[in-house]
């Protein structure tokens, strides 16, 4: 039945797409779907961020951060697993949500799950963090842009909005460092490329 009734309105979805006069998409990965689906064009506009909260801090510390809702598609639980196989790497979640208690189960003593965080502590806490993970695939993804106007480099899946505000290694002036697959050992082997060219 959930089929029947899902084939049914993409079918009116297709149809009713005609009438819009104008497609706008919040990031190319975006505007490419539209095109692939609707084969129509659109203008891309990025979301607002509000970098203007989150000052440049040169003074980085050794943990990694990352900060999401914690729901399934955020992949939180990854980056718990990968930074669990990563004994001499320290890492902050913050954030809350309905896969807590399937993450806490999967941290080690390394992890620390800081749940909800005042928007001024988990500034302090992002400015000072060596590098932000991010193991999402977004439309365009606003934390790692928050992350960079700390000055915080982003450990990222290169997939989605992502890799239109993140320069990779390899890049002049690169801002961060992509993965190529949501698995534990393509997260590990990003961390120890990123690590390997910190500072450089």
């Amino acid at each position: 039945l959930a089929r029947w009734l899902l084939h049914k309105m993409r079918l009116w979805d297709y149809r009713t797409s005609n009438g819009v006069d104008h497609f706008i998409a919040n990031s190319h990965f975006i505007a490419r779907r539209i095109k692939k689906v609707y084969g129509r064009n659109a203008d891309v506009i990025y979301p607002p961020v509000d970098v203007h909260n989150f000052t440049l801090s040169e003074n980085k510390k050794d943990y990694y951060i990352t900060a999401s809702r914690l729901v399934p598609y955020k992949r939180i639980d990854l980056i718990v697993e990968s930074f669990s196989q990563m004994p001499d790497k320290q890492l902050i979640v913050i954030g809350d949500g309905p896969e807590m208690e399937k993450i806490k189960s999967k941290a080690k003593g390394n992890i620390e799950l800081l749940g909800y965080t005042e928007f001024s502590k988990l500034c302090e806490m992002m400015q000072g963090a060596k590098a932000f993970v991010f193991a999402a695939e977004e439309d365009f993804g606003i934390a790692p842009v928050e992350a960079m106007a700390c000055g915080t480099p982003v450990i990222a899946f290169g997939k989605g909005g992502v890799t239109e505000s993140v320069v990779p290694l390899g890049y002049e002036q690169p801002t961060g460092v992509f993965f190529n697959e949501q698995t534990v050992p393509s997260v590990i082997e990003a961390v120890k490329l990123f690590e390997n060219n910190y500072d450089k």
